[in-house]
């Protein structure tokens, strides 16, 4: 059999991910009878798991695989994906010489491939870059620089400076460079245990493991071919999209140019993860074992949740959600506590958090033994859902909504977080807003949810970012009122990288950014907010309101339902990823389409400030 790069970080998770895969590709593909399945407590157990993994959608006859699942956020930004992969390909030249091989398609990058007890393990390189005596391996990802250049050290009260040194476009890991006076900027063990983050799989050193395998599968190839004494020309590298580049707008055939900017940053920027990579090995051959023997035993049944889950994130299991995942309440589960990302202490001393409770058979929030509860806000989440009650400081709530100012102008964007830059002034995953909605509360509860609305959605994938400031402003007086939001940093985000990149706006743009206030710090709490207003710290970091409906969040969608009949679910575009993709995918449509799309983006905008409003009026009410 063949195993790719991709199989073996999959395949490597755990030993049920294997034994599903392997598995379903044989109900699937070949419709393999269950009879052929000779042991028969086995045989029950794949007929329990296929069921929750094949829905049968009975309307049609059809069945539907809940593991094939469509992002259409990644395919609607495909197109820009490849542009990463281009643009990383023709600045190695640039910056490593030699000749790169690279492409679009899969199928046309280099490979290399290798076979072990009778498994062909095989990987394709997004560039195999090669000069005289050097050849550099560099994995392609589409992600930013900023969380690997922000691994900082420093001593005690002193200036911090990142791990990595940073020298023609290439960052390399100051232990590694000769003479570097590293100790004069930070302790080694700082050095040392910062360094190690590059190491978790499932968290910061994920992209590096990617790397790793990459490494793995060369050397073996060449280990098996006798020729291996020319792997000490090998190098390898990670490039990532450059945090600090800055787009200079210029184009040609209405295609971005991806030049050099101001300050000499490149698109791409490259981290030399040799030292690192090889360090790796010794993990990745545990790995290559695992893998074999979950392939000889295919071991179906339960097994622990872990890191290697992903849940919730992009990396997430296929088999997490429908299958192993699904035992977890979607209310009031175990995991929603609040402010609990270090978990509970166990009477022996023991702390235990996130899936670990999970695997030891507390799933839901009142599972959690009394005893384990020691913060205030657990016990009320506790006590509204055991006791059905709800939680209300209306003296807090009251005192906040003293501080607004009229008119409110509750503002929401929509954003695409494009990879690469598309207008002058942008840079690499900035939230560029192509829609506004804007509804004017003039007097507490004075707002018509459709004369007093003012709606900004762009047209085209043309920049026109200076159009919608033009009408925010003539809407927004800078000098009266309130910004009004629910996670007002990201509305006030949004108009701060407008002033800077639109600098004869700035003087305005900054006024309303300096008259923001949030929803939330109304319903949630801004502890800093109610101790300036005279409460006493406990109180004051206390949340002012909950309900079990909440189930551990204050998303807007989330709290509407608490405070309103308001629904999206009849909405054509429902939340904020669609309102992306149906962006992104303007030039795709038809005229018919894309007038049906254009409307349901405004209608899905104009709901969600018309939401703050209900909100606001809920509380007032209250």
């Amino acid at each position: 059999m063949a195993i790719t790069k991709t199989d073996f970080i999959n395949y490597t998770r755990c030993r049920r991910y294997v034994a599903l895969e392997e598995l379903r590709k044989e109900r699937l593909d070949a419709d393999l009878s269950y009879e052929d399945y000779k042991e028969q407590e086995r045989k029950s157990a794949y007929e329990e798991i296929f069921s929750s993994l094949i829905e049968l959608k009975e309307e049609e006859g059809e069945e539907i695989d809940l593991t094939e699942k469509i992002d259409r956020q990644l395919e609607a930004m495909m197109d820009y994906y490849k542009i990463v992969e281009l643009e990383a390909g023709r600045i190695s030249e640039k910056i490593f010489k030699g000749h790169s091989i690279y492409a679009e398609k899969t199928k046309d990058q280099e490979c290399f491939d290798f076979s072990l007890n009778g498994i062909r393990y095989i990987c394709y390189i997004d560039i195999y870059n090669e000069s005289e005596n050097r050849v550099n391996i560099i994995e392609v990802k589409a992600t930013t620089s900023k969380k690997y250049v922000d691994l900082v050290g420093n001593y005690y009260r002193k200036e911090k400076y990142s791990i990595w040194d940073y020298h023609d476009n290439i960052y390399t890991l100051k232990n590694e460079i000769p003479n570097y006076p590293l100790e004069r900027e930070m302790p080694l063990e700082i050095f040392e245990e910062k360094r190690k983050k590059l190491f978790d799989r499932y968290r910061l050193g994920r992209y590096i493991y990617d790397l790793a395998v990459q490494r793995y599968f060369i050397e073996h190839e060449y280990k098996s071919t006798h020729i291996e004494d020319k792997l000490v020309h090998f190098h390898y590298y990670l490039g990532v999209l450059n945090k600090d580049y800055i787009f200079d707008g210029t184009y040609e055939n209405q295609k971005p140019i991806y030049h050099t900017d101001a300050h000499g940053n490149e698109l791409i920027t490259f981290f030399d993860m040799t030292k690192v990579t090889e360090e790796y090995q010794a993990y990745v051959e545990e790995d290559r074992k695992k893998l074999e023997h979950y392939l000889n035993t295919l071991d179906v049944l339960e097994c622990p949740l872990g890191d290697f889950c992903g849940r919730k994130k992009s990396f997430e299991c296929k088999y997490f959600a429908p299958l192993c995942g699904k035992k977890i309440p979607t209310k009031n589960s175990s995991l929603n506590y609040i402010y609990n990302a270090s978990g509970f202490v166990k009477e022996n001393g023991e702390k235990i958090k996130g899936l670990e409770l999970i695997n030891e058979g507390y799933l839901n929030m009142l599972d959690i033994p009394e005893e384990w509860i020691t913060k205030k806000y657990h016990q009320i989440q506790r006590d509204c859902l055991a006791f059905d009650q709800v939680y209300v400081d209306r003296e807090k709530i009251h005192d906040g909504l003293a501080l607004l100012k009229y008119p409110i102008y509750h503002l929401d964007f929509e954003t695409m977080p494009c990879p690469v830059p598309r207008f002058k002034g942008e840079w690499p995953y900035i939230q560029s807003p192509f829609e506004f909605s804007l509804h004017i509360e003039k007097s507490p509860g004075v707002c018509d949810k459709e004369k007093d609305n003012v709606i900004f959605l762009a047209k085209t994938h043309e920049d026109e970012r200076e159009d919608m400031i033009q009408l925010m402003l003539k809407y927004m007086d800078p000098n009266q009122g309130t910004l009004f939001a629910q996670n007002v940093s990201f509305e006030k985000g949004r108009i701060k990288e407008l002033a800077q990149i639109f600098p004869k706006y700035k003087e305005d743009l900054m006024k309303l950014y300096d008259r923001g206030f949030d929803l939330l710090w109304l319903v949630k709490t801004n502890a800093k907010l109610y101790e300036e207003l005279g409460y006493d710290k406990e109180r004051a970091k206390m949340f002012n309101f909950y309900d079990k409906r909440l189930s551990g969040s204050f998303s807007i969608k989330k709290t509407l339902p608490v405070f309103s009949d308001l629904s999206y679910d009849h909405l054509v575009v429902k939340n904020g990823t669609e309102a992306i993709v149906e962006y992104a995918n303007y030039d795709k449509m038809s005229k018919e389409e894309y007038d049906l799309k254009y409307q349901a983006l405004k209608i899905y905008c104009q709901q969600d400030t018309w939401a703050m409003v209900e909100i606001l009026n809920a509380l007032r009410k209250l």
